[in-house]
């Protein structure tokens, strides 16, 4: 199916972002680019909430993203529709959770893709994505787990610090059912970065919780699995996930400590976890949050690393394919290359957005 067909075949979706006064113009740039033009299916409309003042610099190239993108898509996809560029200025910034919810009332389309505004999505992500979002949407299985549509959709992930073509370790996940439910009492199911979701979902569950601290997506995946949506993810990394040492700062200390101990509060009380599952997460969780940044780090690593080794050994659903001009690239292969060299050959899956205790 060349480009032209599955763009006929596949419905409309909207990207989704959200940029802050910590973001650079690099950053943003870099984001969008990766997320649109780069794109062998790109998105139909583009909503980017501003989330308070930006930089002066960021504050212009939103102006004129709109006349940007007609230029980009005239000269590298001249038979693909422009998407519709949608800015949504908020005064103050009230949090992520809030500017996401902000920007759903301003999503045209049920199948949303979110994007972070620091990270870079690879050039197949969407055709590999969406297509199989709707697929396994539609399709009729032979048994009545298996028939239920796909709410929420997620990619592994790789790290890089700044250079893309050194891209670090691999975040895996388990794909579907009991193992990603289990999975999901003690970190989070989906990486938010690489999420496709359907918009309907979303707000018949009350949207992004606000006030939940840093974890307001998983206390979003949280509530949709208590709905019983239907999670999946797609064992092949499809956005590169930006970090730094900084981070590993970020995902300890006391306001870290208070929030952790808050969402395994609010899971305990609304029956998410049981019990013994929260004195574990107490136990391994908020632990994690107060121990020095080094020996966090180290720890880290090494769950990340045994968590990878634990699911690339159990049974994956097949690669969906890949298509398009850019997936032949040399820069792609460079990376596969990579991604090969560090793990075992059957496996290219993930692990979640923000700590590994996310």
């Amino acid at each position: 199916m060349n480009q032209t067909e599955r763009r006929e075949t596949t419905p409309p979706f909207t990207l989704l972002m959200a940029v802050y006064g910590g973001n650079s113009l690099r950053e943003v740039e870099r984001s969008v680019q990766s997320s649109t033009i780069e794109q062998t299916l790109p998105p139909s409309q583009i909503v980017i909430v501003r989330d308070g003042a930006v930089q002066e610099p960021v504050q212009r190239y939103l102006d004129t993203l709109q006349s940007t993108m007609s230029v980009w898509f005239t000269a590298e996809h001249p038979d693909e529709p422009v998407p519709e560029v949608t800015i949504v200025p908020l005064d103050e910034n009230r949090g992520l959770a809030h500017a996401l919810n902000v920007g759903l009332q301003h999503c045209q389309y049920d199948i949303v893709a979110r994007a972070d505004s620091d990270d870079v999505s690879l050039p197949n992500r969407f055709a590999t994505l969406i297509p199989l979002f709707v697929r396994r949407s539609n399709a009729a299985h032979t048994d009545e787990q298996s028939r239920r549509p796909v709410d929420v959709m997620g990619s592994a992930i790789r790290e890089f610090s700044d250079d893309e073509d050194d891209p670090g370790q691999i975040r895996m996940l388990p794909a579907e059912g009991a193992d990603l439910e289990r999975y999901a009492r003690l970190q989070s199911p989906v990486h938010h970065p690489s999420v496709v979701f359907r918009k309907s979902t979303v707000l018949d569950a009350g949207g992004y919780p606000e006030h939940s601290g840093r974890f307001e997506d998983y206390m979003l995946w949280e509530r949709l699995m208590l709905a019983h949506a239907r999670f999946l993810n797609v064992p092949q990394p499809l956005v590169l996930y930006r970090t730094s040492e900084a981070a590993y700062e970020r995902r300890g200390g006391s306001e870290m400590f208070r929030d952790e101990l808050k969402l395994q509060w609010r899971f305990l009380r609304d029956g998410f976890t049981t019990p013994w599952q929260f004195l574990r997460n107490v136990f391994v969780r908020a632990a994690y949050r107060v121990i020095p940044t080094s020996l966090r780090k180290r720890a880290y690593r090494s769950m990340t690393s045994r968590h990878n080794t634990e699911i690339a050994t159990s049974p994956q659903p097949p690669l969906p394919p890949q298509h398009g001009r850019h997936s032949a690239a040399p820069r792609e292969d460079a990376r596969a290359t990579s991604t090969s060299s560090t793990m075992p050959a059957s496996s290219a899956t993930s692990e979640p957005h923000a700590p590994p205790l996310q």
